[in-house]
């Protein structure tokens, strides 16, 4: 159980809190340092969003010094601390016996500061600082080696990287993770280890699994995590419950992932639409085929089964890549159904979407003259207020039943195109269409 994600619904802390915390277990006469990415950080001048405090104290002590605890992880020598505005994570140092479940580790001895930077993941979060010697900065305590792998951008597992893939199989995700967010590289040993160990993925829970790709297929450096995943072997495993290409097959210059808003970050909805397509696409005259409702609806099915996405991921995903068969069909669309889509919560992803297949080069030119129309139809309002309702059909003495959807739907396409411009001229065509 790696510190840094034990306790992911925490809230963030300040400094000066975790730093009173600190102070408090030093003078009841117990070593206390920060640990792990926010010493990481530090180093590297960035503000860390969390202080995590690593100390000799057992739980119970910690309980004892302090009265405002949260036992949630006292098993593991965890105990979330609250002082002032803040949740400080204190744990106790330790090591870890073996990890039968791939997860977390079946037992835990508490130890020394030295030992205990051994059992953790990558050089560069095994570090601690005293933030209390050579001020301002503080004194760096580095029994792993990871200050030089910081300054050569260096993702490497600490001791054996085939034990620390099996004590934990979602580090394989997380080494990925950290070199793209960071710009670091995963040195060789490290990444062969992640090679041969990519299968493992599968015994992780999909909730765990999507965390991470969250974190790593959303910001701007998702393009380095994009191509990790392919190179270390572990997007079968992500995409297991869907036909798609062999690895060998992934072509980076041609990837529509990477073509996706390329300096914005984006929703994961849009993440795994661009990804899914990135998998399943091998020849792009097949494009009409995966985007029949069917097929939509069979992406969607295998995220969800892959990685428990949420109702509102997956309603997204199927927002997104619903309108494109109709946007790109042989008959272009008409103006109804132009204003229609731009009505949707999604359209803009979907035009992002659109954008990455016209740079990818297919649709090139229905794709431009939508964006010029598109763009066009923003300045006016695409969502009017319908001009009739289901209400006013009843009033005039239609029979409610099925036909009442066709004849609204087609009265508000007219009104939207302009053909009818008032109540009476809408219900004198759903008289006509009766």
């Amino acid at each position: 159980m790696d510190d840094e994600r034990a306790i992911s619904s925490k809230p963030p802390c300040l400094r000066e809190d975790a730093l009173e915390v600190l102070k408090r277990l030093r003078k009841a006469g117990h070593v206390a340092y920060f640990a792990g990415g926010c010493v990481r950080d530090l180093l590297m001048g960035s503000a860390p969003k969390d202080y995590d405090v690593a100390t000799d104290a057992l739980p119970k002590r910690v309980r004892e010094l302090f009265s405002n605890t949260q036992a949630v992880g006292q098993a593991f020598g965890v105990i979330l601390v609250k002082h002032g505005a803040s949740t400080i994570e204190v744990a106790t140092f330790r090591t870890e016996g073996i990890y039968s479940d791939g997860r977390r580790p079946d037992s835990v001895a508490f130890t020394s500061a030295e030992h205990d930077a051994q059992r953790r993941d990558f050089t560069i979060n095994g570090l601690f600082l005293d933030p209390l010697q050579d001020p301002p900065a503080g004194r760096v305590i580095d029994y792993v080696n990871g200050q030089e792998d910081l300054r050569h951008r260096v993702v490497r597992a600490i001791g054996d990287a085939n034990r620390r893939f099996a004590e934990d199989h979602l580090r394989l995700l997380r080494a990925v993770r950290f070199a793209a967010r960071l710009g670091f590289e995963v040195e060789p040993v490290t990444a062969e280890a992640i090679r041969s160990n990519a299968g493992k993925l599968k015994g992780i829970s999909p909730e765990r699994i999507a965390d991470e790709l969250r974190m790593m297929l959303t910001p701007v450096t998702r393009a380095r995590a994009w191509g990790m995943l392919w190179e270390f072997g572990l997007m079968p495993v992500v995409f297991r419950f869907l036909p798609g290409r062999d690895l060998s097959g992934f072509d980076v210059e041609g990837s529509l992932f990477l073509k996706v808003a390329p300096e914005k970050s984006i929703s994961f909805a849009l993440a795994l639409t661009a990804a899914v397509l990135d998998w399943r696409v091998i020849d792009w005259t097949n494009l009409a085929e995966l985007l029949s409702r069917q097929e939509i609806a069979r992406m969607g099915r295998a995220m969800r089964e892959a990685l428990k996405i949420s109702n509102e991921e997956l309603d997204a995903m199927t927002g997104i890549l619903s309108p494109v068969a109709m946007l790109l069909a042989d008959a272009p669309p008409i103006l109804a159904g132009k204003k229609r889509f731009l009505a949707l919560a999604t359209a803009d992803e979907t035009r992002m979407l659109l954008r990455a297949i016209a740079e990818r080069g297919h649709h090139v030119f229905r794709i431009g003259e939508l964006e010029a129309e598109f763009e066009e139809l923003c300045r006016g309002e695409v969502a009017p207020a319908p001009l009739i309702t289901g209400d006013d059909l009843v009033a005039a003495g239609f029979t409610p039943g099925p036909g009442f959807k066709r004849i609204l739907d087609g009265v508000y396409d007219a009104q939207l195109e302009g053909r009818v411009a008032n109540w009476e001229e809408a219900m004198a065509l759903a008289r006509q269409s009766k």
